[in-house]
């Protein structure tokens, strides 16, 4: 299976491969390399994430006028 570049992905389609490495490991047994590899791919999915979500509250802060509430 060809995985798709992380960069390319959307929040949508990186969370949920996020999601689905926590659950191979969770309940899997992996050697340490595959473990490894898992964890290293899902700690870059977790940034891509977080700088997607980050690019969209900075979006909406300068669509409402750099006020945003924490309400």
């Amino acid at each position: 299976m060809v995985e798709k570049k992380i960069e390319e992905m959307s929040y949508e389609e990186a969370f949920a491969a996020l999601e689905q490495i926590v659950a191979t490991l969770e309940s899997e047994e992996r050697t340490l390399d595959e473990s490894m590899s898992l964890f290293e791919r899902g700690q870059d999915l977790s940034r891509h994430c977080t700088l997607l979500l980050e690019n969209a509250e900075l979006k909406v802060k300068q669509l409402s006028g750099g006020e945003l509430s924490d309400e």
